[in-house]
Order: structure tokens, then sequence, then C-alpha cells
């Protein structure tokens, strides 16, 4: 099978592959937008999670090549192969509507009933559900499952670890052990870390199709110079010292995106009028903790919902006609101000949205230092060709550099709706 990929070119996918790509479970990424309401400002950006999961599979493909060159013919790196190729196609699989903007509405976790081999130990089943959560559950406990014969009968694909490296954590490192050397971490970090291939995959992608070009970067360069780290028999997720400059590169790119298209004011006043509509009509959108009935949730379906109502977010949502844009606060003087006009329009009860679109461009580049299970590092060798390792944020300034949160907040209202009195003094408190 052969998809032709507008930002990746001809992307070749594996015969056993095929009836997970062909089933109803995934097909439903189909009619999911990778970024929800931005198709409002950018008209492109009508890209699915489809094409999205099967552009990270292949970008996991070609880094898997990469890492394991010379390996590949052996069985046990096939069965890490597909086990990882299949992980990273399936990692969005459980995503609703619009994406992460529904997942307000979703139940808690013990309506799902994952099985308990595919949940932590001790794990809240009383918390909220995620988008994660229906993932593991349709690799764990669905029809979906029949999908998985060919490669598991094929190559030894056990799904449970599938969904081990969806989920960062596995009670059996043996299955990912080659040699006496744990895959495990750095198979996990190609699929969840700072540099992992949703990212590879979604900034291309997110860009090519919103028409800008914040998010480009050499994804060439990076995939040629990731390497395997071996601290005591664990893999962890490397890059050679050559290609810091290029990683710099890459979370820029990310930054970038995150601030000019991710948290455009538009797209967040949107989501926030969708999380009015759902305070204001609850019941009237519900996610079911059923995972076959949940294959009927997808944009078209909430869409429809929000058509029918006669809750006036859901209208406004409908007809892209978001409350005005009266402030915006990039600095902590202009915070205030935005806080001391909040408070007042509190005061005399007007409707209005608060938007903040409050970032990092990375997980290390806070004030603390982190609990890092998998660290990312660096590979030097010296003039003996012994090699060393670094962490990465030893390694460039950038975590430094953006050592404070870059946060963007917006205040939204329909001032036709305040009276003259009302109008005049939210003006004075917002040029004071």
């Amino acid at each position: 099978m052969e998809v032709r990929d507008p930002v990746h070119g001809s992307i070749h996918i594996n015969k056993e592959i095929i009836p997970v790509i062909k089933h109803n479970f995934f097909q439903r990424l189909r009619y999911i937008k990778q970024l929800g309401f931005s198709e409002f400002v950018f008209p492109g950006a009508t890209h699915s999670r489809f094409l999205h999961s099967i552009g990270v599979m292949h970008v996991g493909n070609l880094a898997f090549n990469t890492l394991f060159k010379g390996k590949l013919n052996d069985s046990d790196t096939q069965r890490l192969k597909m086990t990882f190729n299949l992980s990273c196609l399936l990692h969005d699989i459980g995503h609703a509507p619009l994406s992460h903007s529904t997942e307000t509405v979703m139940p808690t976790l013990s309506e799902l009933n994952i099985p308990n081999e595919f949940l932590s130990k001790n794990e809240d089943l009383n918390r909220q559900a995620t988008h994660e959560d229906y993932t593991i559950k349709s690799i764990a406990d669905s029809s979906f499952t029949e999908a998985f014969f060919e490669v598991e009968s094929k190559y030894g694909v056990k799904r449970k670890f599938i969904a081990d490296l969806i989920r960062g954590e596995t009670s059996s490192p043996e299955y990912f052990t080659i040699n006496n050397k744990n895959y495990f971490p750095v198979l996990h970090q190609l699929v969840s870390s700072e540099l992992d291939c949703d990212r590879m995959d979604y900034l291309l992608r997110d860009s090519y199709f919103c028409g800008v070009s914040y998010g480009n970067y050499d994804l060439d360069w990076i995939l040629d110079n990731l390497q395997f780290c071996d601290v005591d028999n664990n893999i962890y997720l490397g890059i050679t010292e050559r290609a810091v400059v290029t990683f710099d590169d890459f979370l820029l790119s990310r930054y970038h995106m995150f601030l000019m298209v991710y948290f455009h004011y538009r797209p967040v006043c949107l989501e926030q009028l969708l999380y009015k509509y759902f305070k204001t009509s609850p019941g009237e959108y519900t996610i079911p903790g059923n995972i076959e009935d949940y294959q009927e949730h997808d944009d078209h379906h909430l869409l429809k919902i929000l058509r029918k109502s006669s809750n006036k977010y859901a209208q406004a949502i409908v007809k892209n006609e978001i409350p005005q844009k009266i402030f915006e606060s990039y600095t902590q003087p202009q915070l205030q101000v935005l806080e001391q006009a909040e408070k007042y329009l509190n005061s005399i009860g007007a409707d209005y949205i608060r938007g903040s679109s409050s970032g990092r461009l990375s997980k290390y580049y806070t004030g603390e230092n982190p609990e890092k299970k998998f660290p990312m590092l660096v590979s030097r060798l010296d003039f003996n060709s012994k090699k060393s390792y670094m962490d990465i944020n030893q390694a460039t300034e950038l975590f430094n550099k953006f050592s404070e949160s870059h946060a963007v907040n917006r205040l939204h209202c329909n001032l036709e709706n305040l009276s003259e009195h009302e109008r005049i003094k939210l003006r004075e408190i917002l040029m004071s």
C-alpha cells in the first residue's frame, strides 16, 4: 500500500498494517481535524489526524532504520520495529472531536473499563478520562483488536506493548530487550519526548497546510544524527553533538508555531466559547464511555449538534462569531491592567472571555529540575573515539534563554452589550 503525502512524498505501508489502517477505528481519524478551530484563521488547515498519524509512522520508520542500521533482518528487531511503528500510527487514535477541545466532557476513567494490565499501578479510576485513555482502550479491548491478527501472527507483536510505548511505562522490559540491551526508553522517547516523531511530523505538516514557514526545520539532518545512548544497558535517545544547532532550530520552530499558529486569538476564543457551551448546556453533548459508541464521535458529529443547538455560544461557534478582542497583554504591567479590567467586567456581570496562551518552549526550561525518567542525551566522541554523553539541557542555551514562559492573555467582550457608562469606565481602565 502506498500513500501520497504532500509533506513526505510516497509512504509505503507494510501489508500487515493495512488491516489496522482500514478498520473503522482508524478511519474515524479522517474526520477529526489536526488543528481543531484553526481552519477559521488558516483556511488550508483542514488536514486530519488520519494523515498525520500515517506521517508519524513514516518518520518513526525512518528513525528506526537509522538507529538499527545493520540489525533490521533480526527477528527480534523486526518485532520491535512493528510494535514501535504501530505505536506511532495509533498514538492519536483516541482523540475526540476537534482534537483536545472536547476532553472536558469525557467521562471518568472507570467508565472505560480498561483491563488492569493496560493501566498503571494505583491508577485513579475516578479522574476524568483523556484521549490517551481512549487510545489505550481501543488497542486493549474493542472490536479494533481484530485488525491486529496479521501483525501479531507474523511478527509476534503484543498489543499490550504497543500501548506501553504510548503510555511510557512497562512492567515487562524483557519484551524490549535484545542482547541484554533494553530499548524501551529510546522507543518510547521516539513516540513521546522532546524530539519525538509526533512533533517531527506535525511541525512540518501544520506549517504546510497553514501556509506559514514557522514550522520548517531540517528533518533529514536530525534523523541522520540520531544516536543510541547506552547507560547501564538502558538505551536512551540521543543526537550527535554536531546536530545540536539543528535541534535548537527544531525547538524554535515549535516555539514560533506555538505563538503564531496554535495560539492565534481566534481559535483560542472559539475554544473558550465551546467550553461555555458545555457549561451552559450540560448534557447536550457528551462523550460516551462505551468505546464502540465512541466511533461515531468525530468533528461532523459534534458540529451537527452545535448547529441544531439554540445555545448562543453554540451558534456563535457555527457562525464563527467571536466577541471583540478588547485587550491583549504580553508583559506583567499589561497583565495587571487586564486583570483590573476583568475584575470590573465581573463586577457588572458582563459576559466576556479571557483567553490565556501560556506555553513553554520545552519541558526543560523551567526554574526547576524536572524528574526525567528518560533523559535525552548528546553524544560526543573524543580523540580516542571514546563516547561520552551529556544531558541535552547542558548542550544548548535555549532552555536557559527561555526560562520564563511566554504568556499571552486576552480579553474578549462585545462592547455593544455594555451601557455607555460601562464602556467609558472600561476604557479608562484599559488606558491606565
